[in-house]
């Protein structure tokens, strides 16, 4: 601990013009990659996001506002035409244009993008012009603008100058430039990056637009452990720490000169389970795969207490769902979020032992353990819990560094994920995982991508064919209908176990103005230190 806050306190000054403000931060992870279509994960997309922009971006409000784009057009059903910034230039000096939007809409679409899920309706796209784009969809798609905010924009003639026109594929391990060096176009530039260590970003000055953030130099640290990230604030080394775990707020809520931020945040936290395999990887059940079985699944579900992870572990600071999103999210019902099925240790014995498993059996499940709030607490308390009707798990919790890459190359039988859609609307999450995984379906098309973060294999016609029929319909209440039907059959199918949406939980020095937003996203264009 005291060399990490020693680390902390050697803030390089050479980046500082008289009287800069100088904003320190800390999280529990690292940002996993530089490159912006690599992973799909909130923190690193955010953090990505100071120093690369989309065509169109989120307000402080959330509402869609011009980004890189100054304006657009849709010029029928499926044709979307894009006015393009004039003036804009990239941080090495590269005059940003149409050929960098193209360029990006392929690269994003290759091999190894984690990101694929955001232009999956995108039919085609070409530059009319310098400073003109369209875009045409392979139906009406009333998200695409929503989508297009996590499409960040790359500088072509860097990307091919260093070598990288293909994503950096974390999964298969490719690496690439563009994982650890970055050039954009947005309010801040890269001066460093050590994703173990600490990353640095200066304000960018020849930024075209103007920003509320009075920073000149952000200073990021990922501190993975819970003490010494709360230890960090409370003696000063960091100006904003999160999250804060719900056992250390009250304390930081006494300390004078400290304050705390705390909402619902949209995210969903759940469980996952291999559901294709015909052998579990990580069991002691031979031949056979027990998660396979409806029943098996609905016992695990039954056999966790979430009345009490949200007493003893979450100290209520959370919300038990039904369905993988929440309150806030388009598509969203709350008749069918009131059908979670409840806690029940006796009728989780019988269901195993129906489908054959009187004695239970030995299950592996992998956790993060600097992800989500309280995450390997929550999953040792699933453990026991799952020993009290004869499942024996064996929990392997780690960093979310090693964690993320083995739950996306599929090595894991039992797991943690979260999920908050970026677009704020259902199908940003089923799309990625709900629908059946791309090599699953034999009979009938597909869309590209679809079941990307699908670790556990669920497939369902019904739910793929309702979910299919929302992704091009226009018509709100028609939309709503579809979603509605897929969430009834996945909670019938327990195709994954929600626990809960955690509360944001946000440790900060009085002289800090943020705005948080319900994604748990940090916006440093809104940073203002007094």
């Amino acid at each position: 601990m005291r060399r990490l806050l020693a680390l902390l306190l050697a803030v390089p000054l050479l980046t500082q013009p008289a009287g800069a403000q100088t904003f320190r931060f800390a999280f529990q992870g690292e940002v996993q990659t530089l490159d912006p279509y690599s992973v799909n994960e909130t923190f690193t997309t955010a953090f990505q996001s100071a120093i690369y922009e989309p065509l169109v971006r989120r307000a402080a409000d959330l509402s869609l506002e011009p980004g890189l784009a100054k304006s657009w057009d849709r010029l029928s059903d499926t044709l979307w035409r894009f006015q393009l910034r004039d003036g804009v230039r990239f941080h090495e000096g590269e005059a940003f244009s149409a050929a960098d939007v193209v360029f990006s809409l392929e690269r994003i679409r290759k091999p190894g993008s984690g990101l694929l899920a955001r232009v999956v309706t995108i039919k085609s796209f070409r530059a009319v012009d310098q400073l003109t784009v369209e875009i045409e969809t392979d139906g009406p798609d009333p998200t695409l603008l929503a989508n297009l905010t996590n499409v960040l924009i790359m500088s072509r003639t860097w990307s091919e100058r260093h070598g990288a026109g293909d994503p950096t594929d974390l999964r298969n391990r490719r690496d690439s430039h563009a994982n650890r060096h970055a050039n954009g176009t947005g309010p801040f530039r890269l001066v460093s990056h050590d994703p173990a260590a600490r990353s640095v970003l200066a304000r960018n000055a020849q930024w075209w637009d103007r920003m509320e953030s009075n920073v000149q130099e952000a200073v990021f640290t990922p501190v993975a452990s819970d003490a010494t990230r709360v230890a960090a604030l409370l003696s000063g080394q960091v100006d904003l720490a999160w999250p804060i775990p719900v056992q250390d707020v009250a304390r930081v809520e006494r300390t004078a000169g400290l304050r705390m931020l705390e909402q619902l945040e949209l995210r969903t936290v759940f469980l996952g389970m291999d559901q294709v395999r015909p052998e579990l990887q990580h069991s002691d059940v031979r031949g056979a795969n027990p998660l396979a079985d409806v029943r098996v699944r609905e016992a695990i579900h039954r056999a966790i207490d979430i009345g009490a992870i949200q007493r003893n572990v979450m100290r209520s600071k959370s919300r038990p769902p039904a369905l993988l999103n929440g309150p806030g999210i388009e598509g969203f019902s709350a008749e069918i979020d009131a059908m979670r099925p409840g806690f029940d240790r006796d009728s989780a014995r019988r269901l195993l032992a129906e489908a054959g498993y009187p004695s239970g059996f030995g299950l592996g499940m992998h956790c993060p353990n600097n992800r989500y709030v309280n995450d390997e607490a929550i999953c040792a308390a699933v453990a026991a819990m799952l020993a009290q009707v004869g499942i024996r798990v064996s929990l392997t919790a780690e960093p979310r560094a090693t964690f993320f890459p083995r739950a996306n190359r599929r090595e894991v039988s039992f797991y943690m994920l979260g999920t908050t859609p970026p677009t704020y609307d259902t199908f940003s999450t089923v799309f990625g995982l709900a629908m059946c995984r791309e090599e699953q379906v034999k009979d009938r098309p597909v869309l590209r991508g679809q079941g990307q973060f699908n670790n556990g294999g669920y497939c369902s016609d019904k739910v793929d064919r309702a979910l299919a029929a929302a992704r091009t319909e226009m018509d709100p209440a028609r939309r709503r209908a579809h979603f509605a039907e897929a969430w009834r059959q996945m909670v019938a199918d327990f195709a994954y176990i929600p626990l809960h949406q955690q509360f944001l939980s946000w440790g900060m020095r009085a002289n800090v103005d943020v705005k948080a937003r319900p994604d748990d996203v940090l916006d440093l264009r809104y940073v203002v230190v007094r």
